[in-house]
């Protein structure tokens, strides 16, 4: 009986043994697979950071030809208006201006379209956008109202001209802007340093003849009377109330018209940037309308959209 309970305590012994060597086994073979499944996730992350940024630089190439397409159309467009007020009004500065500055504020209207266009379905809303360029609109016509005061628009033909133009650069834009902003916004900087280009040689040509003529009575409203909310809107890139110009001549109207143009330029510059606008009198803190990732700016960026978001793998 002795040797029979040795037996048995000899035969349990053993077993434990074997079980804590398989138990011990058991734990490196898990050890050993977490490891394996780790370092495979791991090169799965590098291999997918190398995929994002393959992705990544294939889209900024893609972007900057399609940049470099839009603005060499922009350029085309620009250069053929150019082109047909130099043929026309060679030496009619005034009624040059006048024609210039009915074409100069027609994005801008093409612009708070699409803007009410995008809001009424529900896309998105761009308050801030839509007060500068409203305010851009409203420093236009001011411009155009000083140009007719100066007689600008005394014949028939300027104002058929100017004004068929300004129709079909209204229905283009609008199609430019649902197309793509940024190129919108480009074209509309190229007409607005035109402008600044034009009305700067003028002032240098006529400076002194300039100086004795009397401002217009428009001008001096708009730039020195009443409220002055509307002339700060759209001067995006300084502070409201820095800039109060003083109008005592002809010369100062066409200084200020050129700043103003200059101011329109930086504006038009911002806009190239989706979301990048704000309003100079919107404070940080206020509620303002952020856009989701997923927002699409117009058909391109939609589709490069499309092509570069990442593709979901179902298991």
């Amino acid at each position: 009986m002795i040797l029979h309970r040795s037996f048995w305590i000899w035969i349990r012994k053993l077993c434990r043994v074997e079980a804590n060597v398989l138990q011990e086994n058991e734990e490196k073979v898990v050890v050993e697979e977490s490891f394996k499944r780790n370092s495979f996730a791991d090169n799965e992350e590098n291999g997918s950071g190398r995929n994002s940024s393959e992705e990544s630089s294939s889209s900024s190439v893609l972007e900057k030809w399609a940049i470099k397409i839009e603005q060499s159309i922009n350029i085309a467009l620009t250069d053929s208006v150019i082109k047909i007020l130099d043929i026309f009004y060679r030496d009619r500065d005034y009624a040059r201006f006048y024609v210039l500055e009915t074409i100069a504020r027609i994005p801008y209207f093409s612009f708070i379209s699409v803007l009410h266009l995008y809001e009424s379905c529900g896309w998105w809303r761009k308050a801030d956008y839509l007060k500068v360029h409203f305010a851009e609109s409203w420093n236009e016509m001011h411009h155009l109202l000083i140009m007719e005061e100066l007689g600008g628009n005394a014949l028939w033909f300027d104002r058929f001209l100017a004004q068929h133009i300004a129709i079909f650069y209204y229905f283009m834009i609008v199609f430019m802007y649902a197309l793509s902003p940024r190129m919108a916004y480009h074209f509309s900087e190229c007409v607005e340093m035109h402008a600044f280009e034009t009305y700067d040689k003028f002032i240098k040509l006529n400076g002194d003849e300039l100086k004795k003529g009397p401002a217009p009575e428009v001008a001096i409203k708009y730039y020195t009377e009443g409220d002055l909310y509307m002339f700060d809107e759209f001067q995006t890139s300084r502070p409201p109330n820095s800039r109060r110009p003083k109008i005592e001549n002809l010369y100062d109207v066409f200084i200020n018209i050129r700043d103003d143009e200059a101011e329109h330029c930086k504006t038009m510059k911002a806009c190239q940037t989706h979301g990048n606008l704000r309003s100079p009198h919107s404070v940080e803190d206020d509620n303002v309308c952020i856009m989701p990732d997923t927002d699409c700016e117009g058909i391109v960026d939609c589709i490069k959209k499309s092509v570069n978001s990442p593709v979901v793998k179902v298991e």
